[in-house]
């Protein structure tokens, strides 16, 4: 099961506020849409994915480009949630000989 889609995106229309920081990378988050209906011969679009917050308030979406779905093989499934594996607490054995 895949889908190919080419894109472009605006990078003038990035806010470097929307790049946040983890784990010292630095990450966009993104929101694509695939709609069913193609306009300019597209049908893919992209914005800046948006906080809890900005979706309750009804903020603008940032659109930074567009595109279009150029193969799939018919067959587009939702992505399961994977399970964070849990930690296991070590136990120290403090039976070092020095």
């Amino acid at each position: 099961m895949s889908t190919i889609i080419s894109a472009s995106i605006d990078l003038a229309k990035i806010d470097k506020k929307s790049i946040y920081e983890k784990d010292g990378k630095k990450y966009l988050s993104l929101q694509i849409s695939v709609n069913d209906e193609t306009k300019y011969g597209n049908n893919v679009s992209i914005a800046i994915g948006q906080t809890k917050e900005q979706r309750e308030a009804k903020a603008d979406k940032t659109y930074l480009g567009n595109g279009k779905v150029v193969w799939t093989d018919g067959k587009i499934t939702l992505a399961e949630k994977q399970e964070q594996p849990t930690q296991q607490k070590h136990e120290v054995k403090d039976d070092l000989p020095f």
